[in-house]
């Protein structure tokens, strides 16, 4: 069975990496075989555990023996896993008439590295003895970038070589000419491998074992970041399983002069941010430290504060369902898309069978149910539960 995976991020400096270690050294204080990693490029995981990682997992402090780490390395993981597959794609641009050079620079694909990552996270968690895997991801804008890549790795595929492995070696057959098919045959057998390892990653993902949670701090341009990630994670599928806003300044109390009155004023900020943040869900709060927390004791000092005695892998989102479709007339449905979009920039397009949905810049097919497939668009509004699109009947198509 696959372990739980707990993926953590947020605005670079927001202290994600804290409360991530803090979390898996809990975890594995409460008995459970817990495996911490890091994916981001600007490790620091072994600084906040204080202990030096590397590529190879390693067990962590004393505490507890089931706590362990390791920093992946996506450098060392192209070197070992991309050189083969590379080596396939330029043997079929070579051979459908692209420059050899041409070749070489059309298999230098941006994301290679980070999606590695993911693969060698996701075996991890599958192959390991691990109960849960938490992992240390990088900023929000790296970290989105890394979880879209699946899908945008598997649409690029799609579109270079039929998913049918017969259509993909009749093809490479043919440019191949006689006498080289064996060649090209393994060449598809390599393709239809990365095809099969990017859904399993796109499944993994999605699956209801994997959440994401976000870290920040109470400001209001993280807040506001942290906002858009919450939409552009859903409208990818990816469950949010909670908020957790870290250095929240303590009280002063009664306390009088100029480093009170300070405390007072900053900590009226931070509770706007927080009140305005109610429609996530229960925010959890880390006061902010006078010490740094480092090694295993100072994090579940941290752990203590942060989840007061709860289980560390309780979210405290909601976990509705993304899409929901409902017949709100005669003739008339409304499908509901669970966006928190707030002030987003928000477009809407019908492709096909398709609904497009760009958000910020950041743009989803969503596959419409067969029912919707043979209506129109007719409106589309913000509501309470998210986006409502409004479809009706298509007279061409609806008695078909």
């Amino acid at each position: 069975m696959s372990a739980r995976l707990l993926l953590f991020t947020g605005k670079g400096g927001v202290g994600k990496t804290t409360l991530a270690a803090a979390t898996a050294a809990a975890l594995a204080a409460g008995g459970r075989k817990a495996l911490v990693v890091s994916t981001d490029p600007a490790h620091s995981l072994g600084d906040a555990l204080g202990v030096p990682l590397s590529g190879h997992v390693t067990e962590v402090g004393s505490a507890s023996a089931t706590l362990h780490a390791a920093q992946i390395d996506p450098r060392a993981l192209v070197d070992d896993a991309w050189r083969d597959l590379r080596g396939h794609l330029r043997t079929v641009l070579a051979g459908a008439g692209v420059d050899e050079l041409d070749a070489e620079e059309l298999t230098v694909l941006p994301g290679v590295e980070e999606l590695l990552a993911l693969s060698e996270v996701q075996r991890l968690a599958s192959c390991g003895p691990w109960e849960v895997v938490v992992v240390d991801c990088g900023p929000t804008a790296e970290t989105l970038r890394l979880l879209a890549l699946p899908e945008a790795f598997a649409s690029y595929l799609e579109r270079l070589f039929p998913t049918h492995r017969r259509v993909v070696r009749g093809l490479l057959a043919g440019v191949a000419g006689n006498g080289t098919v064996e060649k090209w045959d393994a060449t598809a057998d390599a393709l239809g491998r990365l095809a099969d390892n990017l859904e399993q990653l796109r499944g993994l993902l999605t699956s209801p074992t994997t959440s994401v949670r976000l870290v920040l701090t109470p400001e209001r341009v993280v807040a506001a970041e942290t906002r858009r990630t919450v939409t552009a994670l859903a409208l990818q599928g990816i469950r949010v399983d909670g908020v957790v806003a870290n250095r929240v300044v303590p009280h002063p109390g009664a306390g009088r002069g100029p480093a009170a009155a300070w405390l007072r004023t900053r900590r009226a900020e931070q509770d706007a941010v927080l009140a305005e943040l109610a429609d996530l869900g229960s925010v959890r709060t880390v006061e902010h430290r006078a010490a740094e927390p480092v090694g295993t004791t100072a994090l579940l000092d941290v752990a203590d504060g942060l989840y007061q005695g709860q289980d560390p892998l309780d979210g405290t989102a909601d976990d509705g369902q993304l899409l929901a479709v409902e017949r709100t007339g005669e003739l008339e449905y409304t499908l509901r898309i669970a966006l928190p979009v707030g002030d987003s920039s928000l477009d809407l397009a019908r492709v096909g069978d398709d609904l497009a949905v760009t958000v910020d810049g950041r743009r989803r097919l969503i596959a419409l149910p067969s029912l919707l497939q043979r209506c129109l668009v007719t409106g589309a509004e913000l509501d309470d539960t998210g986006l409502a699109v409004r479809f009706a009947p298509d007279p061409d198509l609806w008695m078909r």
